[in-house]
């Protein structure tokens, strides 16, 4: 009796079971599940040759984040799996942010990275890492990434899902219409900081 319940538990959960592959089709319906499967696939649909170039680092943290997310690259459309580049400039930063959807594995490719992560119980991991290196961090927990070197920097970036999502803790608080006094109620800042802060990220209220 057990042998039978055993394979009909992994014909259910195994989702190899229903297809190899579900690349998606960017012009369909997308849901929690991701891009509903596209119907005519080629080579081309697994292969995406965006991450060769520098990002654009001219902004406001020097940095670029380059992804190939299944929006970009249809083909990791429910594999759970996508990546992407990371370019910092001197001096460049990816602010404190989380992916909700998934973990991160970082490897340096150039220069050196400081980088790390906050438990969800308050204790910072952070360590400056070089070329080779590798670093994982838990899926959402804030953690940030900072070029910690005199040259350009460069990482590749994995992440458990074909779209982790992205919540910069900044930009979450102070490139919205949330209230200055909301803010200030819940923080320890006050309106003036407030005030700079919107005024830098684009923020009103």
């Amino acid at each position: 009796m057990f042998i039978p319940i055993f394979f009909i538990l992994s014909f259910l959960f195994s989702s190899t079971n229903a297809a190899d592959f579900c690349v998606g089709d960017l012009n369909g319906p997308v849901g929690p599940a991701g891009y509903s499967c596209k119907k005519t696939v080629t080579v081309n649909d697994f292969v995406y040759s965006g991450l060769a170039a520098t990002g654009n680092t001219s902004n406001l943290i020097k940095a670029a984040v380059t992804p190939a997310f299944s929006a970009q690259f249809p083909g990791v459309n429910g594999l759970g799996i996508s990546i992407a580049r990371l370019d910092l400039s001197v001096g460049g930063v990816i602010p404190m942010h989380t992916h909700p959807g998934a973990s991160e594995v970082l490897v340096v490719i150039q220069g050196t990275i400081c980088a790390g992560f906050i438990s969800s119980a308050n204790k910072v991991y952070f360590k400056s890492l070089n070329k080779g290196d590798i670093m994982v961090f838990p899926q959402g927990l804030l953690h940030f990434q900072i070029n910690a070197g005199k040259t350009q920097s460069l990482a590749f970036v994995s992440f458990s899902s074909p779209d982790p999502g992205l919540q910069i803790l900044d930009f979450a608080l102070f490139a919205n219409d949330l209230p200055t006094d909301i803010i200030e109620e819940t923080t320890f800042l006050d309106a003036a900081q407030i005030k700079k802060l919107k005024g830098v990220l684009g923020g009103t209220g």
